[in-house]
C-alpha cells in the first residue's frame, strides 16, 4: 500500500476519532436547565453544571439535562368517597418544577409519573375528611390542602409542587337532582321574602302618606279656623269701632226706622226695649224745639 494512501486513511480515522469525542464531551446547557454529570456512574452536588458551553471527559462522563421551568401534569378523573359517604369524580392540574437537579435524578426514576400517582391517593385522602357540602362550596381550601401534601412527598425527589387546580368536581346523578331540588327551593324562598318585604315597604309607605296627609289637611284646617277667627274677630272690632262714633241722635232715628217698620206690619202687639223710652226725650225735645219760633213762642 502506498504512503499516501495510508496517510491519508489516518487522517479519516482521525477526523472520524475527533468527531465522535465532539460529540460525546460537548453540550450546550440552556438557561433554564442544569446538567448533572455522572462520573463512572456516581455523582454529587460538584458534578451539577450551570448553563453555557459544558464539556465531559468522553467514555467517563454522562451529561443528564434538567428542566427547570414549571410544568404542569393532568391528573385524569379519579373518584372519591366524601366524609359523609358521597362519592364524587374529580379531576385536576398539577404545577410543579425541579427545585434540586441532583435529587430529582438519584432518588426518583420518573418525577412526572410518581407525582401523578401520588396525587391520585393524596385527592382521596383530602376528600376522605370533607363533607360533601364543603367539597362543592370550598375549592380554595381543598386546592390548598393538595398542594401542601404533594408538597411534603415531592420535596425528597427534589420537586416544588406550585399550585393544585380542581376543574370540575361530579358528584352522582341523584346527588346532583336533589342539590339542583335544594337551589330551586331556596331561590323560591327567597323570591317569597322579596315579595313579602316589597308588600310590607308598600305598606308602610301608604301608611306614612296617609300619615302626612291627615297631618297636613289638620294642619290646613286649623290655620283655616285661625283664619276665621282673626277674621271674625276684626269684624267685630270694626263694628265696636263704628259703634263708639254713633250719637243717642243716630240711635233714635234707627228705632224711629224700626217702629216705622213694625207699624206697615199686621201685628197689633208690640214689644218696646226699655232703652226706646231712654230715647223719647231727646226725641221730644228736639220736636218741641223745631216747633218754637224764633221768637220762643210756639
Amino acid at each position: 500500500m502506498e504512503t499516501g494512501t495510508v496517510a491519508l486513511i489516518v487522517v479519516i480515522v482521525l477526523a472520524v476519532l475527533l468527531l465522535f469525542f465532539a460529540a460525546t464531551s460537548v453540550r450546550i446547557v440552556a438557561q433554564w436547565e442544569r446538567m448533572v454529570v455522572k462520573r463512572f456512574g456516581q455523582t454529587n452536588p460538584g458534578l451539577v453544571r450551570n448553563p453555557g458551553l459544558r464539556f465531559l471527559i468522553p467514555i467517563v462522563d454522562e451529561g443528564i439535562k434538567v428542566d427547570l421551568r414549571e410544568q404542569f401534569i393532568e391528573v385524569p378523573r379519579q373518584t372519591a368517597i366524601t366524609k359523609d359517604n358521597a362519592p364524587l369524580s374529580v379531576d385536576f392540574l398539577i404545577y410543579w418544577k425541579i427545585a434540586d437537579p441532583l435529587m430529582s435524578i438519584v432518588n426518583v426514576a420518573n418525577f412526572a409519573g410518581a407525582l401523578q400517582g401520588v396525587a391520585a391517593t393524596s385527592l382521596r385522602s383530602v376528600i376522605g375528611d370533607i363533607p360533601l357540602d364543603d367539597v362543592l362550596s370550598q375549592r380554595e381550601r381543598i386546592n390548598e390542602a393538595l398542594r401542601i401534601k404533594l408538597d411534603e412527598v415531592t420535596e425528597r425527589w427534589g420537586g416544588k409542587v406550585m399550585t393544585v387546580e380542581i376543574r370540575e368536581i361530579l358528584p352522582p346523578p341523584a346527588v346532583q337532582e336533589a342539590m339542583n331540588r335544594q337551589l330551586s327551593a331556596e331561590r323560591t324562598r327567597r323570591a317569597v321574602i322579596t315579595e313579602s318585604e316589597g308588600t310590607r315597604q308598600a305598606t308602610i309607605n301608604v301608611a306614612e302618606g296617609d300619615k302626612q296627609s291627615a297631618i297636613l289637611r289638620a294642619e290646613g284646617d286649623r290655620q283655616a279656623a285661625i283664619l276665621r277667627a282673626q277674621g271674625f274677630s276684626n269684624a267685630l272690632k270694626t263694628i265696636f269701632e263704628a259703634a263708639q262714633g254713633i250719637d243717642q241722635k243716630t240711635m233714635a232715628l234707627q228705632y224711629l226706622d224700626a217702629l216705622k217698620a213694625l207699624g206697615a206690619g199686621p201685628a197689633t202687639k208690640f214689644v218696646i226695649p226699655l232703652e226706646f223710652t231712654q230715647l223719647i226725650g231727646p226725641i221730644s225735645a228736639m220736636v218741641k224745639s223745631g216747633m218754637k219760633g224764633p221768637d220762643g213762642n210756639s
